[in-house]
């Protein structure tokens, strides 16, 4: 898992420039973190289990790390069927995922912004 060779920004935010990617633009440009900052340091703060620490990252990702780790085994029974378990297409639950997954993000990105934290 990539997450696990990361070190975790303190900043809570910016692990993501490890693997040569660039600072975000939007919090360059508007001063304030985008709905996906702090997504790569929570993932690499939950790796370790640290997930008070992953929470303060990036509250979604913080979610979305362990569910991915809880989607291995069904995925692999997937591959392993030739057929999504459970589901009559692989897209549905990924979708589904990936909307949940937005939806959080931006449920927890309004709160940042009005709060400056989440719970």
């Amino acid at each position: 898992m990539i997450a696990r060779w990361l070190k975790p920004d303190d900043r809570g935010f910016g692990t993501h420039t490890q693997l040569g990617l660039p600072p975000c633009a939007f919090s360059v440009v508007t001063g304030h973190l985008c709905p996906t900052c702090g997504m790569t340091t929570a993932f690499a703060w939950s790796v370790r289990g640290r997930f008070h620490s992953s929470w303060r990252a990036n509250p979604a990702g913080s979610l979305l790390a362990p569910a991915c780790v809880a989607l291995i085994p069904w995925l692999v029974a997937c591959a392993a069927l030739g057929r999504p378990l459970g589901f009559r297409t692989l897209e549905q639950p990924l979708i589904g995922l990936v909307v949940a997954t937005v939806a959080l993000s931006l449920l927890f990105w309004t709160l940042r912004l009005f709060l400056g934290r989440v719970l």
